[in-house]
């Protein structure tokens, strides 16, 4: 499900200093927090100076959703925009990543100019809404929630707390 994190950004994005001027936010203290729990991952991480809106990205994401071998745009996404910073609000940014991962930059161009799954994002923006969601990741479960990049096991524990399924594996999907 997709989540209107700043839906106001413009497409040339917002300067980070802009986003949290005013909150008491050491951005330096924070970049170090999250390295740490990304190196903590093995998740790839950079210095990023803006925020971008990522509605197209999230149309796009839609989109390859329906391709075979399209969820891989997920973590393409990830790393264009956490890990090198790019602008995910710029189409030209997007078809190159779709493309990145197999899927037909024609296609995925033509999806973005079209705005063809507008209406799904949409969608997954209402229900956002309806789950109480206020940031991302928020990860639901027996209508609970928990808000933000969690360590393993604080996630294993929640799931044990809704009576979820267990899985096997750290990796199991």
């Amino acid at each position: 499900m997709h989540f209107p994190l700043h839906p106001d950004t413009p497409a040339e994005g917002t300067p980070l200093e802009e986003l949290f001027r005013g909150r008491n936010v050491d951005l330096r203290g924070a970049h170090a927090r999250l390295r740490a729990l990304m190196d903590a991952e093995g998740l790839p991480y950079g210095p990023r100076t803006h925020t971008y809106n990522s509605r197209l990205a999230q149309e796009v994401a839609k989109w390859a959703e329906t391709k075979p071998g399209g969820d891989a745009i997920h973590d393409a996404l990830f790393r264009a925009y956490f890990a090198h910073g790019r602008n995910i609000s710029d189409a030209a940014v997007l078809v190159d990543v779709a493309r990145s991962v197999g899927l037909p930059a024609d296609e995925a161009a033509g999806v973005l100019d079209e705005r063809r799954y507008r209406a799904a994002v949409d969608a997954d923006w209402a229900k956002s809404r309806e789950y109480g969601v206020t940031g991302v990741p928020t990860f639901v479960s027996g209508g609970h929630g928990v808000v933000g990049a969690q360590p393993y096991e604080a996630l294993a524990q929640f799931l044990r707390q809704r009576n979820a399924p267990p899985r096997t594996g750290r990796d199991a999907g």
